[in-house]
């Protein structure tokens, strides 16, 4: 049996005034970054996946399976840092 409850906003922010709950992290402590942390930072706006239908060997999936959930998600890493490296070799 689970121990997880559904709640509504209203209601969590009511337990929360009540302090039956604590803020997210309450012992975390506060991160002083560098001068110049984000300047090399790039925007990166996700694209709008598109399905498909992909045939692959199958000890190329059983080897991303094998490193447990998320194998899609690190086939399409895989793929992307393959084409982004395509790219820039290519810039003219």
């Amino acid at each position: 049996m689970s121990d997880t409850k559904t709640a509504s906003f209203e209601a969590l922010r009511a337990m929360k005034k009540r302090g039956e709950i604590a803020a997210t992290w309450p012992n975390a402590e506060a991160v002083e970054l560098p001068d110049g942390f984000w300047d090399n930072a790039k925007l990166a706006i996700p694209t709008q996946k598109k399905q498909i239908s992909l045939r692959v060997d199958s000890d190329i999936i059983e080897f991303f399976k094998s490193r447990g959930g998320g194998h899609l998600t690190r086939m399409h890493a895989v793929l992307r840092t393959y084409v982004d490296a395509q790219r820039a070799m290519h810039r003219p």
